[in-house]
């Protein structure tokens, strides 16, 4: 079995945990925060890259070892098995190194005493006396945890928040990944009426979107595996095909968004119609020309959004914070309006973020739980109010 290290945001760890377990991987250790470790077959690196929702980045783990000085460090990166993976040309890229109570801390030094064992590694193995790095780049991540070392391989390339479908931008839009992992704390299900009133380019309707009809989030990308001696075209395209066979054709959603822009309900229209166009792709190639019913979306100001449905539903939105969007004080201004959606959306659970400290006061309504999450450089607040 391999050992596996996906990223998230901090916070997300146990919804990423519980995507990995629903996988039929195993979690491996405690979770540290923004990372969950698990062990798979040689299918993982595919599937992982595939289905994974709230993960940012799936690396392999090639070596876990005491490294209480460099010339530990050293050995135990040269000992990891390099050249299975890395090819004659690969261009190797330290690109972070973390360090935690560790003897080892300068992040330049172990930079480079990493990538020097890789290429000495490599040239043993390939019988050169220099590297010619004129290939596929391949990314390495170092942590350093009480004199333990651990060294990552990167199989994602462009983080997974790129799911590819969104081409029309707004100013500060949330995250894919973290729209996801908004849809599983507010424990949406697809039968349910789902809300965005601040939908911007689309992101929370369109990842609701692909989680109703079971559409694996990375079937239209490609990954940094392609470029490893790993890579079984041939097994990539088995496993998307089967994960194609799951996408859920008979399903009626009710997903919607408004925004008071009439650009970004185009933009949120074009990103919808674009995950939707990757999903029929992906039925295309197991002969299948069904087609799926896309979100709704409106122009609407927040206060005159109303529920549509005469059954509750969630309502989950991401509003400007006063921090890349506006300022405070017209921030303050719109989450007292916002408080209309209390009385518009009866009976509906809602779900807001944001990392406004006075929130709760600004819209006059306090919630039954906050959940941390890290947006980006941001630390957020989901608030929670229950039907």
């Amino acid at each position: 079995m391999i050992t596996y290290v996906a990223l998230c945001a901090v916070g997300a760890e146990r919804i990423l945990g519980n995507e990995l377990k629903l996988l039929g991987y195993k979690l491996e250790g405690r979770n540290t925060p923004g990372r969950v470790a698990f062990t798979g077959d040689e299918d993982a690196v595919y599937r992982a890259n595939f289905c994974l929702r709230t993960s940012d980045r799936v690396y392999i783990q090639l070596a876990s070892y005491d490294a209480p000085d460099f010339d530990a460090l050293f050995d135990g990166c040269y000992a990891a098995p390099w050249q299975d993976y890395l090819r004659l040309n690969s261009r190797v890229h330290v690109d972070k190194v973390r360090t935690y109570r560790s003897s080892l801390e300068s992040e330049h030094a172990i930079q480079g005493m990493v990538q020097k064992a890789i290429y000495q590694k490599l040239g043993d193995k390939y019988n050169v006396s220099s590297m010619p790095e004129s290939g596929a780049e391949c990314d390495v991540r170092v942590y350093i945890e009480n004199d333990t070392a651990r060294i990552l391989l990167d199989t994602s390339g462009e983080p997974l928040h790129k799911r590819g479908y969104r081409t029309a931008g707004v100013l500060a839009p949330i995250r894919e990944t973290t729209a996801a992992v908004l849809l599983q704390e507010m424990f949406w299900k697809r039968k349910l009426p789902l809300h965005d009133p601040f939908c911007g380019s689309g992101t929370i309707p369109t990842e609701a979107f692909l989680f109703a009809h079971d559409i694996a989030p990375g079937l239209g990308r490609e990954f940094a595996y392609e470029g490893l001696k790993i890579y079984d075209a041939k097994r990539a395209l088995e496993i998307k095909k089967e994960l194609a066979g799951k996408i859920r054709t008979d399903v009626l959603c009710r997903i919607s968004g408004s925004d008071i822009d009439p650009d970004a309900v185009r933009k949120a229209e074009r990103n919808a119609e674009h995950a939707a166009v990757m999903a029929g792709r992906a039925l295309q190639m197991i002969g299948s020309d069904a087609k799926l019913e896309r979100p709704v979306f409106t122009v609407c100001d927040v206060a005159d959004a109303k529920a549509s449905a005469d059954d509750a539903g969630i309502l989950l939105c991401n509003p400007p914070y006063g921090e890349r969007m506006g300022d405070e004080q017209e921030a303050s201004a719109l989450y007292g309006r916002m408080s209309a959606l209390f009385d518009n959306f009866p009976g509906w659970g809602i779900g807001i973020i944001t990392s406004k400290k006075g929130f709760q006061k600004d819209i006059g309504h306090y919630a039954d739980k906050l959940k941390s999450i890290k947006a980006g450089n941001l630390d957020t607040t989901l608030y929670i109010y229950s039907k």
